[in-house]
């Protein structure tokens, strides 16, 4: 009577059981990878954009209001 081995975990498999990468670390490997250094810029702009939206709709909005 011979035992079989459960077959050995392929690369493919090993790498769809990692965690998924945040959304900043997929642009920031999309833009490294593909060598678009020029889209660096604009994603960092948009962050300041968005973070500055969201905070106007907190407490801090009359000192970032100063600010303009």
């Amino acid at each position: 009577m011979t035992v079989d081995k459960p077959p050995e975990s392929s690369d493919f498999e090993h790498i769809g059981q990692e965690p998924e990468p945040g959304l900043l670390r997929e642009i920031w490997t999309f833009i490294k990878e593909e060598r678009i250094w020029w889209m660096g810029p604009i994603v960092i702009a948009l962050i300041l954009v968005g973070a500055l939206v969201a905070l106007t709709s907190t407490g801090a909005a009359p000192f970032i209001y100063t600010l303009f």
